[in-house]
């Protein structure tokens, strides 16, 4: 078994990495190499209980894929992408690593599955978005809602998805597309995504420090944890996928709060003392992206295959507290 990870030294790549170094398996087979890369070189996940082999790629390389995939790996994750807010400022950028990086590395599969004659079919995740939708919204958003993406990044997502879904019907790769919801609470510093201020409002109080909220408390959105976040990849790596049929994207469970809903979570979990770091600062560049995107969904499809996420947000601050603060709160 070899697993391959594009995208392992961003935050949810880590964490699969961790995960896959602590259980030394995936779908019941024992991993006998990772090979984890990024535009930076990732950092190795102490312990491995396999080889685990690093390195720096540019994915907009139409070089790279194809060095990558001459190993033939069993599984690839495909986490690589500039977010959201990046995507929007730098067109140019946005479409060659989010979408350009995505096609060159379907293309190598399908150059390694023809080699093959065939044999060689990959299980390929593609962490896709809930920003592949856009306004107007139902009250939730159903597995039979259509694309129509009011940002760059959803557009190049949702592109990414279509031909995923191309490469599986010819039999190129045994591809799963999972959109997203935006992953809270994220550890570290603040990113570049417009939605970053879902976590900041959480993180930044948690730790001692104060948070800048840009949006309305009536905001609501769609989330999941980075636990939760690890769980879908897994699961979308190991599950029978005969059961999703041709449509091979599906959109995660998660939660659907509000911006007050949240900051209510929060003050449940740790108290006043800690909501009152959070000061609100409208910034109307955030409130019009934020304003296209959609809020609530029924993920009936991912949930009757097996997909989990939390039940409620403060599920969500609790996890936060215990994987990223030992506990403890500031």
């Amino acid at each position: 078994m070899k697993a391959l990870v594009i995208g392992a030294a961003g935050m949810v790549g880590r964490k699969l990495c961790e995960r896959l170094a602590r259980e030394g398996a995936l779908g019941g087979r024992a991993i006998d190499e990772l090979a984890m890369v990024d535009v930076i070189a990732p950092t190795a996940p102490a312990g491995a209980p396999f080889k685990v082999t690093t390195q720096a790629v540019d994915i907009a390389d139409p070089a790279a894929a194809p060095k990558l995939l001459a190993a033939r790996p069993d599984v690839i994750f495909h986490l690589a992408a500039i977010v959201s807010g990046e995507a929007e400022r730098e067109f140019d950028k946005g479409y060659a690593i989010n979408l350009d990086g995505a096609r060159f590395l379907y293309e190598a599969t399908r150059r390694e599955n023809m080699a093959s004659g065939g044999a060689y079919t990959p299980r390929l995740v593609f962490t896709s978005s809930i920003a592949v939708f856009g306004a107007p919204f139902p009250d939730r958003i159903g597995d039979e809602f259509f694309h129509q993406p009011l940002t760059s990044y959803g557009t190049q997502k949702a592109i990414g998805e279509l031909l995923l879904s191309d490469y599986t019907r010819k039999g190129f790769i045994d591809g799963v597309a999972i959109r997203l919801p935006t992953i809270c609470v994220r550890p570290g510093k603040p990113n570049a995504a417009a939605s970053g201020f879902f976590s900041n409002i959480i993180r930044e109080p948690l730790a001692g420090q104060e948070a800048v909220l840009p949006v309305a408390d009536t905001v609501m959105h769609w989330h999941a944890s980075p636990r939760a976040a690890v769980g879908f990849l897994l699961h979308a790596a190991t599950m029978d996928t005969g059961a999703i049929g041709p449509r091979r994207a599906l959109t995660m469970p998660g939660v659907g709060v509000t911006v007050a809903e949240q900051i209510e979570a929060l003050r449940r979990v740790a108290g006043d003392k800690v909501v009152a770091r959070i000061r609100r600062e409208p910034d109307e560049t955030i409130m019009k992206i934020v304003a296209g995107w959609p809020t609530r969904f029924d993920a009936a499809r991912a949930t009757a295959l097996g997909f989990r996420a939390e039940a409620n947000f403060e599920e969500i601050v609790r996890a936060h507290i215990e994987d990223e603060l030992g506990g403890r709160v500031a």
